[in-house]
């Protein structure tokens, strides 16, 4: 009926496929992961783990596997690969979606400083700043390096690439309550938190922050190609089910498991 490639490494992506194994078991649905987590949760059914070698790389992989339809929902500050594929799908002209979950907007007590990448983060942390929680992923570690005046715990899913002085790291995956966070702040003795304008609700050490009142330094998503751009993901499977056929009678049970 159709062959979908999911660019995944969410929890929206999971959900994703999900939703449309079950309730269309005749796709064929593959779901390409960068490979940056070592052990990825409750994938199903066909999985690639590993870069496409860029753009072109990415044009070959769709030609040779006559790809009907591709749906980006990688991390909304993960950048390049949304820009690469929809470059390659504009090469192939394999229909393209990029669902993006809306993101945080500042609000009453929030003590926000938002700088538009990691490159700037140093310069703004505050100078009363002296024990920083990073939540920015194990990745993203380069310009914390030379901070060696300043105490930081890391929270990753898997071990940081590189080895910070003066840090703690926390092995965890989420989602994390809110009183678990609070908890953790006040354990660690936090007064400034690092974090990527992720959106959604998979981390609440933003709204833990709020609570005790601590700055939270926010790395801005990077802009996303000008490509069809979803908010939820029942627009992303009416949007794909819609492409595929799928007649409207029978789209609004394949959204029930959604809601």
């Amino acid at each position: 009926m159709g062959k979908l490639l999911v660019l995944g490494g969410t929890g929206d992506a999971i959900k994703f496929v999900q939703t449309l194994t079950q309730q269309c078991p005749q796709l064929d649905i593959t779901t390409s992961l960068a490979g940056r987590t070592s052990k990825p949760k409750n994938l199903i059914g066909n999985v690639r783990i590993g870069g496409f070698g860029g753009v072109n790389g990415l044009v070959n992989y769709l030609l040779q596997n006559s790809i009907d339809y591709l749906i980006d929902i990688t991390h909304p500050c993960a950048g390049q690969i949304s820009h690469n594929a929809f470059l390659a799908c504009q090469i192939t002209k394999v229909p393209h979606l990029i669902f993006c979950r809306p993101q945080w907007h500042r609000q009453e007590g929030d003590q926000w400083i938002e700088v538009a990448n990691l490159e700037q983060v140093p310069q703004a942390i505050p100078h009363s700043a002296k024990r920083i929680f990073i939540t920015t992923g194990r990745q993203n570690l380069t310009p914390f390096v030379g901070l060696t005046n300043l105490w930081f715990l890391i929270r990753s899913v898997d071990l940081p690439e590189q080895t910070i002085a003066n840090s703690k790291v926390i092995l965890d995956r989420g989602p994390f309550s809110l009183a678990k966070e609070i908890e953790l702040l006040k354990e660690y003795q936090i007064d400034t938190i690092v974090t990527k304008n992720s959106g959604g609700d998979a981390t609440y050490a933003k709204f833990a922050a709020r609570e005790l009142q601590l700055p939270v330094i926010m790395v801005q998503r990077p802009p996303l190609p000008a490509a069809e751009i979803v908010t939820t993901l029942e627009e992303a499977i009416q949007t794909v089910l819609s492409y595929l056929g799928i007649r409207e009678g029978d789209l609004q049970n394949h959204l029930v498991s959604l809601k």
